[in-house]
C-alpha cells in the first residue's frame, strides 16, 4: 500500500469518528422525551407575564425573530432594517413582558408586549342596521388591534421537549436577561413579605395602591369611572378578555377596595374584605406639635425705633396697667367708635345712630 492509499484510508476513518461523534447529540436529542401535559402547564404558569430585559433588538409586526439551533434569524443588518421601516418593539436593554405563550407542533411561539398587531377578520365588520343606528356583531379586542409588540418563535427539531421553566429560559438566555433585578423586583423588595408574593405571584389585594397593581398584573388595557351606591368615585381596571378569567379591579381614591373576578366556569368572586393594610403618606408618625415650642411672630409695626405705643398697657411691678385717659371717671375713654370726642369748640353731633337689621322695623 502506497503512502497516498493510507492516507485515503486515515481520512475515510477520520470522517467516519466525526460523523459519529456529531450524531450522537443528534441521536439524543431527537430521543429526548416530548414535553409532558404537566410541564407544558408549568411552562405556561412560569413564563408567561414574566419580565425580562432584551439582549436582541425585536422588530414590530408577526414575522418578529426565529431562534433554532442556537441561532437567530433574521440577521442583525437584516433585523436593524426592518426596525427602522416598521419600528422596534424593543431595544437592547429594554423591559419586555411575555404576555402569551402558544405551542404549535415542534414550535413555541412567544408573543411579547402584547404581540403583534392583528387583523380584524371579516365577520369581525359584519353591523346590524335599525332604527337610526347600527350594532356590530363582534368587537375586535383593542389591544390586538393597536398592539405594537412582537414575537419570538423557538423550533426544535422533531418535538418540544420535556423542560421545566428554568431550563427554557436557559435555553433562551442569548436573547432575554431573567436574572437581572426588574424594576418589579426591586419595589417588591421594598414591600411586606404578603404584598410581595402576590405581586410575584402577579396577583391583587385588597388594600394594595395602583402601584402595586400596575406592578402586578401591568398596566390595564381597559378602565372606566363610575360611582358606586353610596355616591363615591371609583375607578375600575379590567384585566383580560373571554374566555379567560377576567378581573375588575375597584380603586375608590388611591386603594383597591373590590377585586372582581369573573371564571371561565361561570364563578364570581367578589372580594371586599382588607386583605392588607398599608401606612398612608398622610398618617405616616409626625413630630408631636403639642409640646413642640411655639414660635413667637413678631407683628409689624409702623413706630420708629425706640418709640414707645401710647396705647400700649403700662408695666408696673410686674402688674399690667391698662392706659387711663383724662376728663372721665375712673380713667375711662371719653371716646366711643362711633362718637366724636366732645370739644366745646365743635358742634354737637347730630348723626343718627347706626340701624342694622336686627333692630329696624
Amino acid at each position: 500500500m502506497n503512502r497516498q492509499s493510507l492516507l485515503q484510508v486515515v481520512l475515510a476513518i477520520s470522517g467516519l469518528l466525526c460523523a459519529s461523534v456529531y450524531a450522537a447529540p443528534q441521536s439524543k436529542s431527537n430521543d429526548a422525551p416530548k414535553i409532558s401535559e404537566e410541564h407544558r402547564v408549568a411552562l405556561i404558569r412560569g413564563v408567561q407575564a414574566e419580565h425580562c430585559f432584551a439582549k436582541v433588538i425585536f422588530p414590530q409586526g408577526k414575522k418578529g425573530l426565529t431562534f433554532k439551533d442556537g441561532k437567530i434569524t433574521p440577521g442583525a443588518m437584516e433585523v436593524n432594517q426592518v426596525a427602522v421601516r416598521e419600528g422596534a418593539a424593543a431595544q437592547v436593554g429594554d423591559r419586555m413582558l411575555i404576555t402569551d405563550l402558544l405551542f404549535e407542533g415542534n414550535k413555541i411561539v412567544l408573543e411579547l408586549n402584547g404581540g403583534p398587531r392583528k387583523g380584524v377578520k371579516w365577520y369581525q365588520r359584519i353591523s346590524i342596521g335599525g332604527n337610526g343606528g347600527e350594532t356590530p356583531v363582534s368587537n375586535p379586542d383593542p389591544r390586538a388591534v393597536n398592539s405594537q409588540g412582537s414575537v419570538l418563535t423557538v423550533v426544535f427539531k422533531d418535538h418540544i421537549p420535556d423542560m421545566t421553566p428554568e431550563q427554557f429560559k436557559q435555553l433562551l438566555s442569548p436573547i432575554f436577561d431573567f436574572t437581572s433585578l426588574t424594576v418589579a423586583e426591586a419595589y417588591a423588595k421594598q414591600l411586606p413579605p404578603k404584598v410581595a408574593l402576590a405581586i410575584k405571584n402577579h396577583q391583587v389585594l385588597v388594600g394594595m395602591d395602583r402601584d402595586m397593581v400596575e406592578y402586578s398584573l401591568g398596566r390595564p388595557p381597559k378602565r372606566y369611572r363610575d360611582k358606586d351606591d353610596k355616591g363615591r368615585d371609583y375607578e375600575e381596571w379590567i384585566y383580560g378578555t373571554p374566555p379567560e378569567d377576567v378581573e375588575f379591579v375597584r380603586f375608590i381614591g388611591p386603594t383597591v377596595t373590590m377585586l372582581t373576578i369573573m371564571k371561565v366556569d361561570g364563578e364570581k368572586v367578589v372580594k371586599t374584605d382588607p386583605e392588607v393594610v398599608l401606612a398612608s403618606k398622610e398618617t405616616e408618625a409626625k413630630p408631636d406639635e403639642g409640646n413642640a415650642p411655639k414660635k413667637q411672630t413678631k407683628r409689624p409695626s409702623l413706630l420708629a425705633p425706640g418709640e414707645q405705643n401710647p396705647d400700649a398697657p403700662a408695666v408696673s411691678n410686674g402688674q399690667t396697667q391698662e392706659p387711663t385717659h383724662a376728663g372721665s371717671p375712673g380713667g375711662a375713654p371719653t371716646t366711643s367708635p362711633t362718637s366724636r370726642p366732645t370739644d366745646p369748640k365743635l358742634p354737637p353731633d347730630a348723626t343718627p345712630p347706626p340701624q342694622f337689621a336686627s333692630s329696624a322695623h
